[in-house]
């Protein structure tokens, strides 16, 4: 056979380098989303108020959006495990930070709550400016340790890493609410219960630090020749508007994020609607990553070539079903079960539109279309989390969440009679 004395690559999960990038995507995304359901279960103790949640959101987007196009350009211009390791130590300090508001170190009068408030949100922008970098990082040193032939497969490893993270994440963070709450949490009007899981999120922030210190990957050769920064910028835009695959995807997720970000509203969900408490709250945020981790599984034994787009396009439909559904319960088991069966139809198109991004971008531009996929949809969480916030406070939790689902399966509609080349996209035609 031709090529069968060609040395074949080494299978992703027996490649040292793609392992240790994997306990960096983990480690992150489980300090992250610790520190989420901690604070917003922080900031619903103090506030009551489901607008209170979604200024969270807010608080972490306006950085976020400054510094991403800036983040790409950093990531492709400079080494990249240097700069995720700066990154990483840059998130362990806002669960620090947290974790002394919580304990009533940093903040003040014990009673002086709208001090401890803006305090949070001062911490949560750093958050926004430093997540802008974990992005691009993680998908150019994904090129780096891994050959194309095993693009596909690479990314629902990664999906399922992912996801199982933020299955981790909240039910940790959760118990440990739940657990230190019993223990008679509270001194003085200070949310003692949140201090513990913030010192781990901080915890996972260093695990992540390790992960990368330890990595050994050939980064590509940085150029001398740079070209000016807003201009490189500008290109790595001109390059996702004219690719219309890339964009569509990129687009369809952002949207349906933004309209349908119930699980923002779970402190709220948890309390006000369910009448349930902390650990309640921990499985509303692990069970749309339950179910992503268990078809991130699926796909990466059977990845997804043929039809792509159309699968696409039936999950993020799948996804607003499931949000109108959750909307509508009143039963915590129901609440549970819609959010898990979202997580199966949104773990379809993360890993879908991961691919596409990976096998579309070329290596020399990986960073700055990274960094505008971020913009597309990390930012999307926190913008999803501002709107569901304010139209709870205008409309109420069940209809706010109920008009966000409709509204998702009105743009999934839109996006397919629009972009008919995502509909009809097949993952070959990118290899």
């Amino acid at each position: 056979m031709i090529g069968s004395d060609q040395p074949q690559p080494v299978p992703p999960l027996r490649n040292r380098a793609f392992l240790g990038l994997m306990g960096y995507r983990l480690f992150t995304i489980l300090s992250y989303q610790i520190v989420t359901v901690a604070v917003g279960w922080h900031v619903y103790e103090l506030t009551n108020d489901p607008w209170k949640l979604g200024l969270i959101g807010l608080a972490e987007v306006l950085p976020f959006f400054c510094v991403a196009p800036f983040a790409g350009y950093l990531v492709d211009h400079l080494p990249k495990r240097r700069l995720g390791i700066i990154a990483c130590i840059g998130l362990s300090m806002t669960p620090i930070l947290l974790a002394l508001i919580a304990w009533g170190a940093v903040s003040g009068e014990a009673e002086d709550s709208r001090a401890r408030l803006w305090l949070i949100y001062a911490a949560i922008m750093f958050t926004g400016a430093v997540r802008s970098f974990l992005g691009p990082v993680y998908n150019t040193l994904f090129a780096c340790v891994l050959p194309r032939e095993q693009f596909t497969r690479g990314s629902s490893i990664g999906s399922v890493v992912f996801q199982a993270a933020l299955v981790l994440g909240p039910a940790i963070g959760g118990s440990m609410i739940g657990f230190f709450k019993h223990l008679g949490g509270y001194a003085d009007g200070i949310a003692i219960p949140a201090g513990p899981a913030y010192a781990f999120g901080a915890l996972c922030a260093f695990g992540a630090v390790l992960s990368l210190a330890t990595l050994r990957a050939a980064e590509p050769a940085l150029s001398h020749e740079r070209s000016p920064i807003f201009a490189s910028i500008g290109e790595g835009l001109r390059f996702v508007f004219a690719t219309p695959v890339m964009l569509g995807a990129m687009a369809l997720d952002m949207f349906a994020v933004l309209f349908g970000g119930a699980v923002s509203l779970a402190p709220a969900f948890s309390k006000d609607v369910l009448h349930a408490g902390p650990e309640a709250l921990g499985l509303l945020r692990s069970a749309p990553a339950a179910g992503a981790v268990i078809v991130g599984l699926w796909v990466a034994r059977r990845p997804i070539e043929r039809h792509a787009g159309r699968y696409m396009l039936y999950a993020v439909a799948g996804f607003g079903l499931c949000i109108i559904g959750f909307g509508l319960s009143e039963a915590l088991w129901l609440s549970v079960a819609f959010m898990f069966f979202s997580g199966m139809f949104d773990g379809v198109s993360v890993v879908l539109r991961s691919t596409i991004l990976q096998l579309a971008t070329p290596d020399h531009m990986r960073g700055r279309v990274s960094s505008i996929n971020s913009i597309f949809i990390s930012s999307s969480n926190e913008l999803g989390a501002f709107y569901a916030g304010s139209m709870a406070k205008l409309l109420g939790l069940t209809t706010a969440v109920v008009v966000g689902g409709c509204i998702t399966l009105g743009v999934t509609g839109f996006t397919a009679w629009k972009l008919p080349v995502l509909r009809r996209l097949n993952l070959r035609d990118l290899q």
